[in-house]
């Protein structure tokens, strides 16, 4: 019957739940890891490479030279049959004048592309491949300098071609009013004037590198011009020079050189540039870099960027932050010996036993540095008047003597370990050391980045 039915109780499993244990196990874990973490002092590292400098050398300069001005000593159109940048020597043809204007006509409708010689046209073209090679967006007004070229070739070539037949234009009658006119000395061609002819490193102002206030007048073929004006000017030296506006630290730098390797950004040439110097009434600074070459490159220009080549010693690159200055002990050489059985380098330092007699202890030491009679000791396992014995001898010396090395901390073992560095030169955020010195750093080993941030021996977590 239902009411005698016997119910049986189940037992529950109480057994142990092995999941939640394994997740609260990687729980706790994860959360002592984090602990740790934000615990621990972190230290960020730098690896050492190598490199050099960039330091902001580049300046704008004046180039002068000796130049001088020929001017027309009558009024009429002159025709140039030298190139610009050309060489002429005394009596070489350079412009004629033409009061009639006829010989211009002349040219015109006796001048087309079948006067260019194959030699001509080679010519044309190597200027044009060499503007293009050497051509700078950020400079685009010595396009204008270019198409004055190119139209200065065209004419001297196809004026050269009308010149030899000179006979067939003297038929014609168009020599009547022509006068020809020959160099005075032996330079360089120049179709322009700009006022700073006549400048010495003297008449130096900061309103003469203001590029806005500078005009440069172009010399044209077939202009009109009355007498006096100026129809060409010839650069009558190979010794020219630059001169550079820069602060009086950097002008005593450079007189210290005497000579600096200058690069023309134009072209990428060096050159060396002998440095003289000169401060006007206004407390500017002006450097003049004279050469005895290279001027045919340039005899163009009037402003010329370059930079100076002050340093070109490649090292090891490190962070300003990284390097400090550490105190050690100065030890005479004959007092570094060896342990017997670890073969390690160390001192003797003498101690006294509890019965009152002398002995030692062997204390080994890391060497830094050395001279030809000294090295540097470690003074973190050493004390000032620490008594060291020298091996196999009753000599002693007194710790008193210390000095002071630049380095910087390296962790490649996991913890700071103070390497001497040989500065080269620097900047304000980076500088040049010496690679592979024997106490020093090597390519690729890392560094701390901020030295501030730890302590000799100390641990690294990164």
């Amino acid at each position: 019957m239902a009411g005698n039915r016997k119910i049986t109780r189940f037992r529950k499993n109480r057994g142990m739940n092995f999941g939640l244990v394994i997740f609260l196990v990687v729980f706790l874990y994860i959360i002592i890891a984090i602990i740790n973490y934000f615990s621990q002092k972190h230290v960020e590292s730098y690896q050492v490479l190598m490199g050099s400098l960039s330091t902001n050398n580049i300046y704008k300069g004046v180039a002068l030279r000796n130049e001088l001005i020929v001017r027309s000593e009558k009024a009429g159109y002159v025709n140039y049959f030298a190139r610009e940048s050309q060489r002429v020597g005394v009596g070489n043809l350079v412009y004629s004048l033409d009061e009639s204007n006829k010989l211009a006509s002349y040219f015109t409708n006796n001048t087309d592309a079948s006067d260019l010689t194959a030699k001509d046209l080679s010519e044309l073209k190597t200027d044009i491949l060499s503007f293009v090679n050497e051509f700078d967006p950020t400079h685009f007004n010595v396009v204008y300098d270019f198409k004055y070229s190119v139209e200065g070739t065209v004419l001297k070539l196809s004026n050269a071609n009308i010149l030899s037949d000179i006979e067939k234009i003297n038929s014609q009658g168009a020599l009547d009013l022509v006068t020809f006119n020959y160099a005075p000395a032996s330079g360089y061609v120049i179709y322009s004037v700009d006022g700073y002819e006549d400048l010495s490193l003297t008449d130096m102002t900061s309103e003469l590198y203001d590029y806005r206030n500078y005009q440069k007048n172009q010399l044209i073929s077939n202009e009109l011009v009355g007498e006096g004006d100026p129809v060409y000017k010839l650069s009558t030296s190979e010794d020219w020079s630059i001169i550079i506006k820069c602060d009086p630290e950097k002008a005593d730098e450079l007189v210290a050189e005497e000579y600096v390797k200058v690069k023309f950004l134009k072209n990428q040439d060096t050159s060396w540039g002998k440095v003289s110097v000169y401060n006007n009434d206004q407390g500017d600074n002006f450097v003049m870099l004279s050469f005895t070459n290279s001027m045919l490159s340039f005899c163009t220009d009037r402003f010329i960027d370059i930079e100076l080549i002050l340093q070109e010693d490649n090292g090891l690159k490190v962070p300003n932050s990284a390097i400090v200055n550490r105190e050690f002990f100065i030890v005479p050489k004959e007092y570094i010996t060896k342990d017997g059985p670890s073969n390690v380098e160390g001192v003797k330092k003498q101690i006294y036993l509890e019965d009152g007699s002398l002995s030692y202890d062997f204390i080994e030491t890391t060497i830094y540095n050395e001279t030809e009679d000294e090295y540097y000791l470690d003074d973190m396992t050493l004390r000032m008047g620490d008594i060291l014995i020298m091996d196999g001898s009753d000599k002693t010396y007194t710790l008193q003597k210390k000095g002071s090395l630049i380095g910087v901390y390296n962790i490649n073992k996991g913890y700071a370990d103070f390497k001497q560095i040989n500065i080269l030169y620097s900047n304000d955020e980076y500088s040049i050391i010496k690679p592979n010195t024997i106490y020093g750093l090597c390519t690729y080993d890392y560094i701390v980045l901020d030295a501030s941030s730890v302590n000799e021996d100390e641990l690294i977590y990164e």
